[in-house]
This record gives structure tokens, sequence and C-alpha cells, in this order.
């Protein structure tokens, strides 16, 4: 017989030895999700520089041993801007000087740089302390297996979106990050779905552009946005492309 200790530590070790089952059979989120990020880059996304253009933007991601530092750079009509957001915090510098922000302008300037770092770097920061994992069930796309996992977010160190609602689509056998939705709340409400496409390996991180696609405004959930998007009932409304992608590993 187990004793509670036991049980809470019971897991099954299968097949590969990515994925493991609970005492009651039920996929285990975290293991997904550990699986997941091995398969993207694992240990590779904390000691590295990656830089990339967004949307005519260039982004510098900096890790090392727990320090960041992400840098978002733009011309504007006064200048070359920089925003620099870092374990110490967050500042924006015009022609490479300083420049005071209030404190509103601040919090979103940051937010928008750590916004574009997080989804590009995704499944990485699903192992966040701030991160609540949810097994929700199995699902087919295109004909390939996925595990669904939902993720929401504590108050505390969830940022200011702690209330959006994320679903991720994990590849049974490739363990890939292929499909995502989320719910957000900011500036009204509305829901997005995440299709990956152009896969490509650089330096040993797996980076992956995205067509993304809308609900409807009454959508509520987005838990069965795979049916939805293999139906059709989905409208494309954009498309997320990273370019001139370079990686550099400080340690491997």
């Amino acid at each position: 017989m187990l004793n509670k200790g036991h049980l809470r530590q019971c897991v099954v070790f299968i097949v590969t030895g990515a994925m493991f089952f609970s005492c009651s059979n039920q996929p285990d989120a975290k293991s997904i999700t550990d699986a997941a990020i091995i398969a993207h880059g694992g240990h590779r996304y904390e000691s590295s520089i990656i830089e990339f253009e967004f949307r005519g933007r260039h982004f510098s991601i900096e890790r090392n041993d727990g320090l960041f530092t992400y840098k978002h750079t733009f011309e504007d009509t006064a200048g070359t801007i920089s925003d620099i957001l870092s374990n110490e915090g967050f500042y924006r510098e015009i022609n490479g000087e300083p420049l005071g922000l209030s404190e509103g302008k601040q919090s979103r300037f940051s937010e928008e740089v750590n916004s574009v770092v997080y989804f590009a770097l995704l499944p990485h920061f699903l192992n966040d302390l701030a991160v609540q994992k949810r097994y929700i069930g199995k699902g087919t796309v295109k004909g390939e297996p996925y595990h669904k996992i939902e993720v929401s977010f504590r108050k505390e160190g969830g940022g200011k979106d702690y209330s959006d609602v994320f679903t991720y689509w994990f590849h049974q056998n490739k363990h890939t990050m292929d499909y995502l939705a989320y719910r957000y709340h900011r500036d009204g409400s509305g829901t997005r779905f995440r299709a990956a496409f152009n896969q490509r390996r650089i330096n040993g991180i797996l980076f992956q552009d995205y067509h993304n696609y809308k609900g409807t405004e009454s959508d509520t959930s987005t838990v069965d946005y795979d049916q939805r998007f293999e139906r059709g009932q989905l409208t494309k409304v954009s498309e997320v492309i990273l370019t001139n992608i370079e990686v550099r590993i400080l340690s491997d």
C-alpha cells in the first residue's frame, strides 16, 4: 500500500522518457510541458544571446545564469529609441541618452517588450512560478495527435495580464508546441488561435512563425479551437513572423 508521500510522487516512466503519467493514468501537465521545453531548446534558452526582427523592429535577448536583458530598438522621428528591460527594471534611451518616463509609460513599454520576448521563446516560460498548468485532454489536428494543456496565472507574479487563459497543443510524439490559443482582457477582450509554420532550428533552439486567427466576440473559451480551426470557423487576422534570427549560445 502506498502512503501519502508515495502517492504524491507516484509517476510511471514510459517509452522514451519524455512522458510521465500520474497514478490515476492522467497525463501529467508539467511533464508534457517539460518535454516540450527540451524539444524546443531546453537549457540553451538560459545561456544565450538571441536577436531577431519583428515587424520592422530589432529585438535582442540576453539570458545568462538567471540574469536577463531584453532590448527593443527602433527608429523614430526623435532618433534611435531603445527600450531596455532587465532584472534591474526598465528604462528608455533616445540616441543613447536615458529618457525620463512616467510610471504608466514605463509599465506599458516594458510589457510590450516582455510580450514579444515571451511569445518568441515559448514554451520556455511555461515553468515560471506564476504559471498554473492543467491537463484538459487530447486532440487531433490535421491528423496529428496532441495533448492539450490549459495555462492560467497566479495574480502574484503573473503580470498585468494574469487573468488571461491559454490553451497549448503539444504533439504527443514530437513534443513540439504546434498550436496555442488564448483569451485576453486588455483593451476589451477577445481570443486568438495561432498555428505554427516555418519551423526552423537555429543553433539548437526551435523558432516558428504563426498564422494568427480570431474567434467570435461571444467566445469565452478556446479549448475547442482545434476543432473550430479544422472546420474553418476561425478568421485569419495576421501573421506573426520573426526574421533575421541569430543565436549565440554562451555555454552548452
